[in-house]
């Protein structure tokens, strides 16, 4: 029998063959299901008029529904979450006066405290609660100047209906105090916002930021529905453990506390963006790849570990969103501290002549095209890498059901019913699309200049291999502009510029759109190592490999023992100093033998193996093994502070990744004659396919390749210079 939550499929074999039933019938019973797990959720698309004193205001969004819509599918089908359980509060932007929800429903100031107080009651102690809210985020004049200062700040959850000079925000006072007594009842509390305080003008239709621009000085009701004052600042001092101004660093939302856990779309100073993943329909970067990642879900899954994921995939594609992770980071996910049930989808139909899959999911569990799933019998009882079926990946993705072909099949014949089990969300796009931004009105004398630069660049990609201009409604990743001073820009899809693209390129240089086009090719594949990644949940090597950044010493010997010292945990991204050494510590906790590699990836766009020392390919870790490794930190000429990534791999295999080796951008590549006689095995292939002069396929699938014998994980280090002495003063 297959356990899932707590119960077997016996009783409903006989009504899922042939049928169309929901995942939810066959992962959970159709009783309670998962009663001890309450949740609230908030989404903010509409926002009334709302102009601020000084001209800013709230735009609308287009994502923030549709985050708690996937979010609530989730609840439902992955972790049996009785409809009950969830109290959600929307407003949707469909172009009218007024969202289309009942009012009642609207997320105001009072419907969400009322939402709040009404989750707390019904919960009993040691459930769980869990709270996601996508919104604008919002800085006002704080209403504790006694507690914060007289220039101090409240951030805020902005209400739909703010553009009211009489509505209230949601601030973090007051929001320190529902989550505190929620903890006083017992209650064990996850709060999700994907939103920011300091939003900022975008470039481009790509993005969408989630805060405004400008402090709020509108003159406000402080009466608040929560608590009196004095409760107020009584509970933002108990979780501020007496410091009184407003903190800073982190993600600035709540002093942190180890009560709860809190994880935030960025830092406090950076911008939280919605971008249409999927090319047609825009989500948060958080919410999209915190789905995603828990689409991965497996036993003793962290908050740490989950954030880490996120934190990778997010800043592949937007550097000025870091994702953050406060509270208890070792604390379980959804707060399980056994092994988790596997949740699988079903094979509803199989076609063997086109060797295609009818799969019971689609785009409302998360779905995209090329997914893959692994498929085993329907009676398999652990869902091991050995009793696979075959491997399949979708190409015709439904609302509730999903058409896979198969991509690797084993002997055994594949029947109605067998179970689907997503080991990969996607695949990592090795052709990647650019958008031309024009940022001139026709009138401007400079546009026709311009245009002839765009059109410059517009000529090179029709022959270039890797990179590709985007069709008019789809999606980009990477946009090119030109500055004001005559300047090619290469811009995120955010609208950002991409930093350390050192020297400028002027439009009139020689080369000039051949050169960017070249840039546009090197960032491809740096992201493209950036992004690859295991996703297989089932792997023999699963969270197998412990890797963290143990810390720093200012002066360190190699002869000399290491002694460092940890590093703060606020703001989740460590930082050292020029010439300090860093060290991080690899764990193997595997029963295999693992060869180790790591890999820099340097703020110069360059990619260098720095352990072991070349020619060779890898050193081996035994089982049980830990190994201190220290690096000296360092950045290229001419840069105060940059971000380096250590990426790690694991092989079962004698596999190398020489190949990922890039030199600095608009540096010579390096001779790769050092992988002669090797690159036989499937995941050198694999590493080739990135490395390659030209694309082996539009699309990389790393769930096709032999996911048991290789593992990888990364971590990030900020790198600063010293501040320069202060001169003395006679």
């Amino acid at each position: 029998m297959i356990l899932v939550c707590g119960k077997t499929l016996g009783h409903v074999h006989a009504n899922i063959l042939g049928s169309k039933e929901s995942l939810v019938s066959v992962m959970i019973d159709s009783g309670n299901g998962n009663s001890n797990l309450h949740a609230l959720l908030i989404g903010i698309d509409f926002y009334l008029s709302n102009k601020l004193p000084d001209g800013c205001y709230y735009r609308s969004l287009s994502g923030c529904v549709r985050d708690i819509s996937h979010v609530e599918n989730f609840l439902l089908q992955k972790l049996g979450i009785p409809p009950a359980n969830i109290l959600k509060l929307t407003a949707s932007n469909v172009g009218a006066a007024e969202p289309p929800e009942a009012p009642a429903s609207w997320p105001t100031y009072g419907n969400m405290v009322a939402a709040f107080q009404k989750i707390t009651a019904a919960a009993k102690r040691g459930d769980q609660v869990y709270i996601h809210y996508s919104g604008h985020g919002g800085r006002s004049v704080t209403m504790l100047p006694e507690i914060k200062g007289p220039n101090g700040l409240d951030e805020s959850l902005v209400p739909t209906d703010i553009g009211n000079s009489e509505a209230r925000y949601l601030r973090d006072v007051e929001l320190a105090r529902l989550l505190r007594t929620m903890v006083e009842k017992g209650l064990i509390v996850t709060i999700v916002l994907d939103s920011c305080h300091s939003g900022s003008a975008t470039r481009g239709s790509e993005a969408q930021v989630r805060g405004s621009v400008a402090t709020d000085i509108t003159v406000r009701p402080t009466a608040s529905l929560v608590a009196s004052r004095e409760e107020l600042a009584a509970t933002w001092h108990h979780f501020s453990n007496g410091r009184t101004r407003n903190l800073n660093g982190g993600s600035g939302w709540l002093p942190d506390s180890r009560e709860y856990v809190l994880l935030a779309a960025c830092r406090a100073s950076e911008a939280a963006f919605e971008y249409a993943f999927d090319g047609r329909e825009a989500n948060g970067a958080l919410t999209y790849w915190m789905l995603n990642s828990l689409e991965d879900i497996g036993p003793g899954l962290t908050y740490k570990q989950l954030h880490n994921r996120i934190l990778a995939k997010v800043h592949s594609q937007f550097a000025l969103q870091t994702p953050q992770l406060e509270g208890d980071g070792n604390r379980v996910v959804f707060g399980s501290d056994h092994k988790q049930p596997v949740y699988s989808a079903l094979v509803m139909a199989v076609d063997p002549d086109q060797k295609k899959l009818l799969l019971n999911v689609g785009q409302s569990h998360g779905v995209r095209q090329g997914a893959q799933f692994a498929i085993y019998p329907l009676l398999a009882t652990d869902l091991e890498p050995p009793d696979r079926l075959a491997l399949a990946t979708t190409v015709q993705v439904g609302a509730t059901e999903s058409w896979a072909t198969i991509t690797r099949l084993a002997k055994a014949e594949i029947e109605q019913g067998a179970q689907a089990l997503l080991v990969n969300p996607g695949s990592i796009k090795l052709v990647r699309s650019i958008r031309l931004l024009s940022q001139l009105e026709e009138n401007d004398p400079k546009s026709e200049s311009e245009r002839a630069a765009l059109a410059a660049v517009r000529d090179v990609l029709r022959g270039a291999v890797w990179v590709e201009e985007v069709a008019a409604n789809e999606s980009a990743q990477y946009q090119v502009a030109v500055s004001k001073t005559g300047e090619y820009e290469i811009l995120d899809r955010a609208g950002t510029p991409i930093e350390r693209l050192c020297p400028p390129i002027s439009v009139h240089s020689r080369d000039a759109a051949a050169r960017v086009v070249g840039r546009l090719v090197h960032l491809t594949k740096y992201h493209s190592v950036q992004e690859l990644d295991n996703n297989d949940p089932r792997s023999p090597l699963a969270r197998k490999l412990v890797v963290e950044l143990a810390g720093y010493q200012r002066e360190y010997d190699p002869l000399d023992k290491p002694e460092p010292i940890p590093f703060e945990t606020r703001g989740n991204v460590p930082e050292v100093r020029v010439g300090e050494w860093l060290f991080l510590r690899i764990k193997n906790i595997s029963t295999s033998i693992l060869n180790i590699t790591i890999l820099d990836l340097q703020p110069d766009w360059g990619i260098t193996q720095v352990h072991p020392s070349l020619p060779e390919s890898f050193v081996p870790l035994d089982p049980g093994q830990e190994e201190l490794i220290p690096f000296c930190a360092a950045l290229p000429d001419h840069y105060q502070k940059a971000r380096d990534v250590l990426k790690v791999f694991a092989t079962v295999g004698t596999s190398s990744f020489h190949w990922l080796q890039m030199p600095a951008l608009d540096q010579p590549g390096t001779a790769k004659s050092v992988l002669r006689g090797l690159g036989s095995s499937p995941l050198d292939q694999l590493v080739a396919a990135i490395a390659a002069e030209r694309p082996t396929t539009r699309n990389l699938n790393p769930a096709i390749y032999p996911s048991r014998e290789w593992a990888t994980t990364q971590v990030e280090v900020q790198v600063r210079r010293p501040n320069p002495p202060a001169l003395a003063v006679s």
